[in-house]
Formats: structure tokens, sequence, C-alpha cells
């Protein structure tokens, strides 16, 4: 047997969900308390007593002994069958042991005593109860499926802890037994609408290395040719025209006495001048 950290359905999350139904006994102790205390017990309370284990456990005993309960169902939802994993299939096909089977309809044994302490002690509660003043057989009719529910998260709890501690070569190995399931061979309550994914496998806390980022190898810089040497395709070309200095610019333009002026009348002013 493994342990749970190697164990071969140990990323299953659904698994994981199922022990914690063990974690709602007290919860369903306290409602059953709260039933029982609504209903006056009769003349014979050790028969009412056996009659509310053998209607709400031991009966559905018998049914899950028959049809054990399927490990991806949780009573109200479950992982539809077309879309299960190959890993799911093939632990719902893995053959039940004598052993298995007996652990589970052992919790009959502590349904019975809390049964029997429950109507011992209802009367404390009765002020409480949502059933006050409700006849008895009533109740007890009402406290059976409360009790079925909890024999279920049993098994399951039971089943599941079974499973997580299975070896990977019970499993893994190539065979035809993960999708030849025989159909009505386990018990499937719950509409298909469960889909969860596989749980990582890694490690909390644990960062992948970061992998280097492969570069190209780096050689001896080679000079190319200097007859290889090209301008730039957006080199501007130099002029070669000297710049005119700033005494060139700068010296007064010389105009020839001969031009005649621009204004056709400038001889005329000089006269009357």
């Amino acid at each position: 047997m493994t342990s749970l950290q190697d164990a071969a359905a140990s990323r299953e999350p659904l698994l994981w969900v199922q022990l914690l139904g063990l974690a709602a006994w007290p919860l369903e102790a306290l409602g059953l308390l709260l039933l029982l205390a609504g209903g006056d017990p009769g003349p014979f309370p050790l028969v009412e007593r056996l009659f509310c284990w053998g209607l709400g456990a031991l009966l559905p005993a018998v049914l899950l002994w028959r049809q054990p309960p399927d490990p991806w169902s949780l009573v109200l939802v479950q992982v539809p069958l077309r879309g299960r994993r190959e890993q799911q299939l093939r632990l719902s096909a893995l053959p039940s042991s004598l052993g298995l089977r007996l652990g589970a309809a052992a919790g009959t044994l502590p349904l019975l005593a809390l049964v029997w302490w429950a109507d011992r002690h209802g009367g404390i509660v009765w002020s409480l109860s949502p059933l006050a003043a409700t006849p008895r057989l009533v109740v007890l009719l009402i406290c059976g499926p409360l009790l079925a529910l909890m024999l279920w998260q049993w098994q399951q709890l039971v089943q599941a802890v079974w499973l997580l501690t299975r070896p990977t070569s019970l499993w893994d190995a190539p065979g035809p037994q993960g999708r030849e399931q025989p159909q009505g061979q386990r018990l499937n309550l719950g509409l298909p609408l469960l889909l969860l994914p596989l749980l990582s496998s890694q490690a909390p806390g644990v960062k992948r290395p970061i992998e280097p980022v492969p570069t190209p190898e780096e050689g001896p810089a080679q000079t190319p040719p200097l007859g290889s040497i090209s301008a730039p395709a957006s080199s501007v070309p130099i002029e070669t025209r000297p710049i005119p200095s700033a005494r060139a610019v700068a010296s007064p333009m010389a105009i020839d006495e001969q031009q005649p002026p621009e204004d056709g009348q400038g001889s005329d002013l000089n006269q009357q001048v």
C-alpha cells in the first residue's frame, strides 16, 4: 500500500471532496435530534427505533452492497459518463474487495447508536423541533432519508480512502477494464453536470526553473574589406562648391552708369531740380 502522496488517484479532486463528507455528520446528527424530538414516543420505543434504523440505514446498506456508490457522484450532481477521463473509468472499474464492502457496510452500526441516543434525548430540544406535535410515524419516515444520506457519505469516504491508496500498477496498465464497465455495476445519483480539472502535481511554493534563452554563438569580429564598403542608400551627397564668404555677401553690387533708370521720368526730374 502506497502513501497518499504517491497514490495514483491523488490528482482527482472529487476523491478529496468525498473525504469531507464525514465533516457533515455533526450537523446531520443535530438535525436528526431535532426531527426525533417532534413526535412523542409510542408504547414501543424500541421497535420504533429499530424501524427507523432499518428503513434509513439497513435497507440502503443492502442496496449499496449489491451496487456500490459511484465515486464520481455527490448525490445531487455527478460527473457525466461521456465526460469522464480514462483514469476515472479505470478507477471505477477496479474490483471491490470483501474488506472494502465490509468496511462500507459497517457504517450502519454507528447510525444505530445515533438513532438510539437522539430518540432518548430528543425531549431536551422539543421546543426547537420543526416537527412539533407531528405523528410519530411521520417523524420516523422523515428521518429515514437523512440516515440514508449519512450512510452514503460514510461509504463514499471509505471508498475514497481505498482508491487513494491503490498503487499505480492496478489501473495504469493497458487493458479493457477501463472502458468496458458493465452497466448497473455502480449506483450513480445526481445530474451529470460536474466537471473538475485534475489537480496540479507541482508542490505549492515551488517555482519552475527558468530556462535560458539560447543565443547564437559569437565569433571573432571580422572586418570587411575596403572594397566592399558602400555608402548607405539614404546618404546625401555633399556639395563640393565653395560657400561664399561673409565679406563677399556684404559688398555692394556695382551699377553700370550707362544703364538707363528703371523710371522713365528720371531725366526730367533732374532738369527741374
